[in-house]
């Protein structure tokens, strides 16, 4: 890889350049390189392997899949990487090399990935500070290298800190010199002084001290998991015989994901799968095909896989007549690309389950014919086969729906489900909505009252694509009123104005309406840019399917991958009990006592940061400026948001001890989303990274925060380090340093 070789890049049938690809000798980055490109370009032109999602062999993107006959599939590979950037579809001239380069590229990745902290800074810095290579270091190079790791060093201080590392005293650093010079500036004081506040001796912890620490972190405070704990993570050796843990084996631990602000508990699904549909809240996504805004941009595939990957559970399919008797996918009336249906269902047949074994419901948006609903029914049936469920689980009469368990790894069909008698059926060879939006938003606009001719508003339906419609069939909502003529297996959609109408009207009766049909949210048609609304207004109502634009970041996305990021991000999540109880009074407008209200202090303390990325890259002397904010989202009374002050010039380990405290009413329905930003003096401030989870996955005790990127992918190996309190009622839950502290007191 290191030596390089030539590929052709394809985009299309006819698009296809030749491209020379070589890994660099940071052993992290690889340079695409065009012979035509200019220098600007050329910086462009390379990706590090932290920014690869995956590597697919074979013929196994849109672009690739056209040559699919033409060329030998077993020399494609595409590169997909994180966020929003492209995939790199690659044709190589042998099958060896293309095996090569999947094989290296996912090598380096699994390796990248099992760092620590400390190995990555120096792994993907020193070579590339080093500019002349001779595995030596000047000061002008160390000082080269403070900019790249984003530390702003007074002169003095790092002229001292050169000096005191130059054993050799011939102004240069050698590999040992330059360890020490490393390991001097990734010290950590703050985790120092957690050590030796439970070190009776400063030295060492020994095992009670360290089942202390762990009971005042929450944690399982029995001796044999401090031992498994020393076994794991000290390095000493006598220190691990004697079943001691040094100050490195702390600083080790702490670093690790053992420590992480979210519960290890709920990376796994832990929650009871067994319950009814509409117990859950459930990821979902609204015009899923496309990769840009609803006017101009993509339709494809890739943001299926990317959403399905990402745990999503009900993906949008807006479906149209097509060229050669074959429907298309894309946004009607636009600017929108197409793309075949059948290359949508192929890609969800492959994905489905990858992610998480538990239903996938698929909302089809259909303004095709009849005839090409017959096209997508008989697809439907020969690509997904067994997957696709066509007919009830039980003979016996349904009284609920049944549950994510008994529907593991089944594909469900939302849409309608009878076919009007033909008197009604419009004169026009077109028709109106098979699902959600077109037909349910004319019907919410009568203000959730009976509508007086519901004929007038009517369909062309295929027989063979109703038939395929069993849990999820879509009836226009008719008010509370109507909601004891619903069968279980009915759902509406509703508008987000319409949703957030009856949430604030109706609160009470919108949440008895959720606790047993299940219902879907659709962002408005304003919304051109496919920008997105606060699902979270939505969850406090018990909605189900808050469908969101995945393809565009923001602090909505960032809610939505909180919200399913625990239990196994399985893309169901269980619903609070008072959202799922038929009689239910609780209301998310009026939470002044009653079914889920719990006060709850929550105070977190922002310690510090660990290498913060630096934003404005075009500035070699840029350096951020960090500040911290908190942000609890949840029912009205509960949202609130507080910050620390900035450090001026330090995204290398800033450090603020600043206490924010938040009273939350709700503490079963928040999200705590914690936002680093790059303070500005003249213009609003940079984002650089944040993390959301929600409230029941938090951890007590001095944590590690891993931040994340705007597209959602992983910012490593920036953290924040904090320490998180919670009282409920006015009762603190007291650590053991407090109780003993309590203890000498009264005596």
């Amino acid at each position: 890889m290191m030596r390089g070789c030539s590929m052709v890049k394809v985009r299309s049938a006819r698009w296809k350049k030749s491209r020379n690809l070589r890994l660099l000798e940071d052993g992290l980055t690889v340079w695409c390189e065009s012979t035509k490109s200019s220098r600007k370009a050329k910086a462009r032109q390379t990706f590090a392997v932290t920014e690869v999602e995956c590597v697919r062999e074979g013929c196994q993107s849109e672009a690739l899949r056209q040559l699919s006959g033409s060329v030998p599939e077993k020399q494609c590979f595409t590169v997909v990487f994180r966020g929003a950037r492209k995939s790199l579809d690659l044709l190589c001239s042998c099958e060896d090399e293309a095996q090569r380069w999947v094989r290296g590229l996912r090598t380096l990745k699994e390796r990248v990935a099992n760092m620590t902290t400390d190995q990555k800074t120096l792994f993907c810095y020193l070579r590339r500070a080093d500019q002349n290579q001779d595995g030596k270091m000047s000061y002008d190079e160390v000082k080269r290298l403070l900019q790249m790791i984003n530390i702003d060093l007074s002169e003095q201080y790092a002229r001292s800190l050169f000096k005191r590392c130059d054993r050799s005293g011939d102004n240069r650093l050698d590999h040992i010199e330059i360890e020490e010079f490393c390991r001097e500036l990734l010290r950590r004081p703050e985790l120092d002084a957690v050590f030796r506040h439970y070190s009776s001796n400063g030295c060492v912890l020994s095992t009670a001290e360290l089942r202390d620490f762990l009971g005042d972190q929450g944690e399982d405070a029995s001796l044999n998991h401090a031992q498994s704990l020393i076994l794991t993570f000290e390095l000493n050796d006598w220190a691990q015989k004697n079943q001691f843990m040094t100050q490195n084996g702390f600083t080790m631990y702490m670093l690790s994901r053992e420590n992480d602000v979210f519960n290890p508990d709920h990376v796994r699904v832990y929650q009871d799968m067994s319950r009814p549909l509409p117990h859950y809240f459930i990821s979902s996504s609204h015009n899923t095909y496309l990769t840009k805004d609803q006017v101009t941009g993509s339709s494809s595939t890739e943001p299926y896989i990317r959403a399905l990957n990402q745990g999503c559970r009900c993906v949008e399919l807006d479906c149209w007549d097509g060229d050669k008797g074959e429907p298309v996918i894309y946004h009607g009336h636009t600017l929108t690309s197409k793309v075949p249906f059948k290359e949508v269902i192929e890609t969800i047949a492959q994905y489905a389950f990858k992610a998480s074994p538990y239903p996938i419901i698929l909302s089809l948006e259909n303004h095709c014919s009849v005839e090409q609903q017959a096209v997508m029914a008989k697809h439907l049936r020969s690509i997904l086969g067994q997957k696709l469920l066509t007919r009830p689980l039980s003979d016996q009469p349904l009284k609920a729906l049944p549950s994510p368990e008994e529907l593991k790894g089944r594909i469900l069909v939302k849409g309608k489900k009878h076919t009007p008698h033909l008197s009604q059926l419009s004169k026009s060879g077109s028709s109106a909505s098979f699902s959600s939006s077109s037909e349910d938003e004319l019907a919410s606009n009568n203000k959730s009252t009976p509508r007086k001719e519901p004929t007038k508003i009517c369909s062309k339906l295929s027989p063979e694509l109703a038939e395929l419609v069993v849990y999820c069939r879509s009836v226009p909502f008719r008010g509370f009123e109507s909601v004891s003529e619903l069968q279980p297996n009915d759902m509406s959609s509703f508008s987000e104005s319409d949703a957030l109408r009856l949430i604030k009207d109706s609160g009470k009766l919108f949440v008895r309406h959720n606790s047993q049909q299940l219902s879907r949210i659709y962002p408005s048609g304003q919304r051109l840019q496919s920008s997105n609304y606060d699902p979270q207004e939505m969850w406090n109502g018990g909605c189900h399917m808050v469908a969101l634009n995945f393809q565009t970041p923001g602090e909505q996305m960032d809610l939505n991958q909180g919200r399913f990021l625990s239990n196994g991000r399985c893309g169901f999540v269980l619903k609070p009990s008072f959202l799922c109880n038929p009689t239910s009074n609780f209301n998310p407008e009026n939470t002044g006592g009653g079914p889920g209200h719990i006060p709850t202090q929550l105070t977190i303390r922002i310690i510090s940061a660990q290498q913060l990325p630096k934003i404005n890259t075009d500035k070699a002397s840029s350096i951020v400026d960090p500040q911290v904010w908190v942000e609890i989202h949840g029912v009205a009374i509960d949202n609130t948001r507080d910050k620390t002050h900035r450090i001026d010039n330090n995204g290398f380990n800033p450090r603020w001890d600043c206490t924010l405290s938040f009273q939350l009413q709700v503490p079963d329905l928040a999200l705590v989303r914690f936002v680093v930003e790059d303070h500005d003096h003249t213009a609003k401030n940079d984002f650089v990274g944040q993390f959301t989870l929600p409230f029941t996955s938090l951890r007590t005790g001095y944590r590690h925060v891993h931040l994340l990127k705007a597209d959602g992918s992983s910012l490593s190996p920036a953290t924040l380090f904090i320490h998180v309190k919670v009282a409920r009622r006015g009762v603190p839950i007291k650590t053991v340093s407090e109780r003993m502290a309590a203890a000498k007191a009264k005596a």
